[in-house]
């Protein structure tokens, strides 16, 4: 999947591990991810979990017929990070034909719990 010149890219997003129903990845906690107030921006939080979510996505699809979009996303910010890096870990909790749904916990290094987010993933028929 093409990363170059994406938000994946911008955000210094890395997938470290990804198999069927369960992807792992790291961003970093600076510049590029905070807010004004020097803490890791939700919003970068969301699509950290996004990303996770879409790529475990793509793993289970028939990448020949298929493709994946984002559908819904809710987060719960639970703990503030100034730096260092946040560590995304999401597994999947339901595989259909037309939708997935995906649970992720995103961490900090001691394992503290910064955000949780769910995200619904769209199975998408590509025309032939």
């Amino acid at each position: 999947m093409k990363t170059e010149n994406t938000l994946i890219e911008t955000l210094g997003i890395k997938i470290t591990e990804i198999k069927e129903g369960r992807v792992v990845a790291t961003m970093p906690v600076d510049g590029r991810t905070h807010q004004p107030f020097g803490v890791l921006h939700g919003g970068a939080s969301v699509a950290l979990a996004e990303t996770v979510a879409s790529f475990g996505s793509y793993y289970l699809v028939d990448q020949e017929t298929e493709s994946c979009a984002g559908l819904e996303i809710n987060a719960n910010h639970i703990k503030a990070k100034r730096e260092g890096t946040v560590t995304a870990i999401a597994t999947i909790l339901h595989k259909g034909r037309t939708t997935m749904v995906w649970d992720i916990k995103i961490v900090d290094e001691e394992q503290n719990l910064i955000c949780i987010s769910r995200c619904t993933v769209a199975v998408i028929k590509l025309k032939k």
